[in-house]
């Protein structure tokens, strides 16, 4: 029996993305500087209530820019080192969607893309967590494992996303799907509602294609390295899902390197951070 691609009660499944253009495979586990000497980060506390919004890593040593609005830190590409990672707050990141524009129809349509494994249903669900405290409630969140018609589907299902939800919130009216059963191999009777929102998150791989992109307020890509990737899959599922994987890692990694989808978001998320933080409250921004 198949599991959902990308989501189960364990963690999502895996994909080897090392034909993804550069950056695009997050930092290594353990990784926290820049240099060549780690940054100590044992004297911040245990991850209760995470670091103060925008520590960072950039070096040798860490960079507080703890002054900023809340969670509101950047990514500064500086001269001959690689991208600072930031820690920020889902909450600022809410209202930065909320006063983005509406370009599908009246909503804002998010996109969490990456590969498999990497984290992105958790990401959309802490995002909608802290969209719900704000005006325009909780979004409804779109997972597009849920319109795959098969392993086979993985990446073809789009013209079935397009139909049944995007088209109709063009016009401002409400959408619908069906939901494809992993266990029962078809797509079950009862429709789900996709109501006109401020907000539309859309999770899944291939969420923030190149089709799409005018029509996005926010295009994220979170990423994590394949070694873990790979290892919470064979935990949750057991070595005899790997043909499966196989055949839909290499798929992954075709689509992510034609579309060059990481390069193009709007936000690089590291999926599998070691910098100390509240997971439930902020991200860690690596570009």
């Amino acid at each position: 029996m198949p599991p959902e691609p990308g989501r189960s009660a364990s963690g999502p499944e895996v994909v080897d993305v090392s034909g993804l253009p550069d950056g695009a495979g997050g930092p290594e586990p353990g990784w926290s500087a820049s240099g060549p000497e780690a940054v100590d980060v044992s004297g911040l506390p245990d991850g209760a209530g995470g670091p103060e919004p925008g520590w960072s890593t950039s070096g040798p040593e860490a960079v507080d820019v703890g002054g900023l609005p809340d969670g509101a830190g950047t990514v500064e590409e500086l001269p001959g080192r690689p991208p600072v990672a930031v820690v920020e707050a889902y909450a600022e990141l809410a209202r930065r969607v909320l006063a983005g524009p509406a370009r599908l129809g009246r909503t804002r349509l998010v996109a969490v893309d990456g590969p498999s494994g990497a984290g992105k249903s958790r990401f959309a669900a802490h995002l909608a967590d802290a969209l719900a405290a704000l005006p325009g409630g909780r979004p409804p969140v779109v997972h597009t494992d849920d319109l795959l018609d098969g392993w086979d589907d993985q990446v073809t299902f789009w013209p079935r996303l397009d139909e049944w939800v995007l088209a109709p919130l063009r016009r401002a009216e409400p959408g619908a799907y069906r939901r494809y059963s992993w266990v029962r191999q078809r797509f079950l009777p009862r429709p789900v509602p996709v109501p006109v929102a401020p907000v539309l998150v859309l999770e899944g791989v291939s969420a923030a294609r190149a089709v799409v992109r005018p029509e996005l307020t926010l295009a994220v890509f979170v990423t994590a390295p394949a070694s873990l990737r790979l290892t919470r899959a064979v935990v949750r599922d057991g070595p005899g899902i790997l043909p499966e994987l196989r055949r839909w890692h290499a798929g992954e990694q075709a689509h992510f390197a034609v579309d060059d989808t990481a390069t193009r978001a709007d936000l690089l998320v590291d999926g599998a951070p070691t910098l100390p933080h509240d997971a439930d409250r902020y991200y860690v921004r690596i570009r």
